[in-house]
């Protein structure tokens, strides 16, 4: 399994009229999480993209436990829990600044040939960046 954490300081526009994360921005924030997983194996959504691959959203889950708050710095983990075929799953925690855990979700993306938007199996190159925290 593959884990990075990134920290995040909810700011105004992030926030309903409640003064809580306005429930359509955890998307947001799992993808900022998704993004800094990958540049943290050295892979890009940008080399993806020069490389002829893209990486729709399939699936999304999230499920609210308590609400972050105006101001609060939240810390996002962001998981790959197995192996990427041709799709990768991740899965989020995200935790307020005393450590309390307000949300978990997950969300699968395919690799897709942009020219051809057919689906195709994960490149080697984030093959081999994932591969050392996995045992075969």
């Amino acid at each position: 399994m593959y884990s990075h954490a990134v920290k995040y300081r909810v700011c105004y526009a992030d926030t309903d009229q409640m003064g809580y994360v306005y429930y359509g921005n955890y998307a947001r924030l799992y993808e900022i999480a998704r993004v800094e997983t990958l540049r943290s194996l050295g892979v890009s959504y940008k080399s993806l993209e020069d490389n002829g691959i893209g990486l729709p959203v399939a699936e999304h889950y999230t499920k609210f436990i308590a609400p972050g708050l105006y101001d609060d710095e939240l810390t996002v983990i962001c998981q790959v829990d197995m192996l990427p075929t041709a799709k990768i799953v991740f899965s989020y925690r995200i935790k307020n600044e005393a450590g309390d855990l307000i949300n978990e979700g997950k969300t699968t993306l395919v690799f897709m040939d942009l020219k051809t938007k057919k689906v195709i199996k994960a490149p080697d190159f984030i093959m081999n960046a994932l591969m050392p925290y996995y045992s075969i």
